[in-house]
């Protein structure tokens, strides 16, 4: 189901479902004091216009650790750092919580996390659960777990989410969801089935989990912007990593240990990395772009075959305006932030403050009670609790729509820049794209005369 503003609503948002999650993002008065915080100073007394009735407005569980419960057996798909990292993550949310299964194409990558399993938690997993090669994501799923986390490279996200919904399995899908058409309509379709089967997915949009964002998010919604006009949203940073290749390694080998670096793996940074801050600005909005135009360059990356700069233009509906930019050169200044304005103001996660037009600071986020109220602060556990907290209370819900839904505007902005086009929703969402190669295994040839560097005005 579609709001009027045009994005799908949580499936968990229904009557009563404030009630007690509006409480959730802490215990006590620490709700009320961290989403209404002016660091000292009275809020001015608006009578502002909410952007959408409070029933909408979801907030989720963000207590220092899920909520006691069943016990949960978790699989990892996928076990390099991000999978490494989440493994940790989903251990520090909850008591009564474990991991008993791992995958991944590479021998090495499972030994590394089974020995640190071992070694910093006393988790010791059999070798019959440890499963390797492009099918071990079935096995883990197959192998007794309650839940996964889907952790691989993102055009391979799809096809493991719709297996571990199809048996009925609670899943943690990283971001980007996707990093094409044909795999965005895969996870829309999985999400929706997954809510009516009852299952519980949380994406690693982490900042839907952060104490500072969600206050921000609820502020917005309540006005105290006006109605949106535009804004702006960076991701600027240095050179990523990169893997240069041996000489025992096939094609493929190569480019899933270098993935960060080819598009079809990857979807580019503007995808794989930029996809939050997109998703920021389509969250606080509850809006989708109906066209991008978008350019790019490649400068000094060294592997692949992606570029290492964009800058979007994205028309939301009504005519409005968000600028997108993303860059990873060496060198250059860095931004990561979101900058959104309205007809009574601007808010800035730079310093989570609310200014009005006159730059009066009219609400901020206050860090210094956060910490009093809260030991767990880090929006990667977070986003486990909230996850672990609505599967032991019986809760069923996805945020993997709306993730797949910010996914395809970063893949718009990749195909504008590429191409040299302007990129429509509606033509992008029914697009015949698909990136993943088919019966793809280690062996298969992949020569680098293959995947080119795009040339806009060239490039179809």
């Amino acid at each position: 189901m579609e709001t009027k503003n045009g994005l799908s609503r949580r499936s968990f948002l229904k009557s009563g479902a404030m009630a007690g999650a509006l409480g959730a993002i802490g215990t006590g008065t620490g709700a009320t004091t961290l989403l209404s915080s002016c660091s000292g100073q009275e809020e001015k007394k608006t009578a502002y216009t909410p952007l959408r009735p409070q029933s909408e407005i979801y907030i989720p569980y963000l207590t220092d650790k899920a909520i006691d419960g069943k016990p949960l057996k978790a699989g990892i798909i996928g076990c390099g750092g991000r999978g490494s990292g989440a493994a940790f993550n989903f251990l520090d949310a909850a008591d009564n919580v474990t991991i008993t299964a791992l995958a991944d194409v590479f021998q090495e990558r499972v030994d590394g996390l089974r020995n640190t399993l071992k070694e910093k938690r006393n988790i010791d997993i059999p070798a019959e659960n440890c499963f390797v090669g492009f099918d071990a994501y079935q096995k883990v799923i197959d192998a007794g777990v309650d839940v996964v986390l889907i952790c691989t490279p993102p055009v391979f996200r799809p096809e493991q989410f719709k297996y571990a919904v199809e048996k009925n399995k609670h899943s943690f899908l990283e971001k980007p969801v996707a990093a094409d058409a044909a795999g965005y309509r895969q996870v829309v379709a999985s999400s929706k089935q997954a809510v009516a089967k009852g299952l519980c997915v949380i994406t690693g949009t982490q900042r839907h989990h952060q104490r500072c964002y969600v206050a921000s998010y609820q502020k917005v919604q309540e006005g105290l912007l006006g109605e949106i006009t535009g804004g702006v949203v960076y991701w600027n940073q240095s050179m990523l990593w990169y893997r240069n290749r041996e000489k025992n390694w096939t094609d493929v080998e190569w480019m899933i240990k270098d993935w960060v670096n080819w598009t079809w793996l990857s979807g580019d940074h503007i995808v794989e990395q930029h996809v939050h801050n997109i998703d920021v600005y389509n969250w606080f909005t509850g809006q989708k772009p109906t066209s991008a135009v978008a350019f790019g360059s490649r400068q000094r990356r060294i592997t692949g075959n992606q570029y290492d700069n964009f800058s979007t233009d994205f028309v939301y509906p009504g005519g409005v305006h968000m600028h997108s930019m993303c860059r990873q050169i060496d060198g250059c200044v860095n931004n990561v932030s979101e900058f959104i304005q309205g007809t009574l103001g601007s808010w800035d996660s730079k310093t989570f403050e609310i200014k009005d037009l006159q730059g009066n600071v009219v609400w901020k986020y206050d860090f210094e009670q956060q910490d009093k109220e809260f030991k767990q602060n880090d929006p990667y556990v977070l986003e486990h609790v909230d996850w672990i907290t609505h599967i032991r209370k019986n809760e069923p819900f996805s945020e993997a729509e709306d993730t797949a839904i910010s996914t395809l505007c970063a893949v718009m902005g990749r195909v504008s820049a590429y191409t040299g086009s302007e990129v429509t929703w509606d033509a992008m969402s029914a697009a015949d794209q698909n990136l993943l190669p088919a019966d793809l295994s280690l062996a298969t040839k992949m020569p680098e005369s293959t995947y080119v560097i795009p040339v806009p005005g060239s490039t179809k």
